[in-house]
């Protein structure tokens, strides 16, 4: 059972944005792996969406300002990289937060076939076709909806 104290750390987190996505935020990436608190220290543990992942420090560097901003002054962040993140940690508000923006969400890891269709964020067609395995970030690839033609963004299965 999470503290109060935990509780308001994880309640501020869910201020702090994916700067890939901006409309994520760490906690809909499902990223955020435990909060531990040890006398005046707070230990945030995350975990990369991918090996190398660009936007960790971006994200490392908001997670500690906006503890700082709130009076917590001895953070610390550390990385895990084992259990391996996979989409299925993705809220499903996350999910939802990225259809709006534009980009398709990712199906379960566990159910996607091959052969299978992603619907375009925009007119919801199934007819759409992988234009290229990497997308505007390497987490995602670049489809085409052969129905409106828009191009859009998938956000890759891990």
């Amino acid at each position: 059972m999470a503290t109060p104290e935990k509780q308001e750390i994880l309640s501020l987190l869910k201020e702090v944005c994916d700067p890939e996505v901006p409309v994520l935020t760490i906690l809909d990436l499902g990223i955020v792996r435990d909060v531990k608190i040890n006398g005046d220290e707070v230990e945030v543990i995350i975990t990369p969406t991918y090996s190398g992942c660009p936007a960790m420090d971006a994200i490392s560097i908001d997670i500690r300002l906006k503890l700082i901003e709130h009076g917590y002054k001895n953070v610390k962040i550390s990385f895990t990289l084992s259990p391996a993140w996979t989409t299925d940690w993705m809220s499903e508000e996350g999910k939802r937060k990225l259809e709006a923006y534009g980009i398709a969400a990712p199906h379960r890891s566990d159910t996607l076939r091959r052969d299978e269709r992603i619907a375009c964020p925009q007119c919801h067609s199934n007819d759409t076709k992988l234009l290229s395995q990497f997308g505007s970030t390497a987490c995602k690839a670049l489809y085409q909806c052969n129905e409106c033609k828009e191009p859009f963004d998938y956000f890759k299965c891990h």
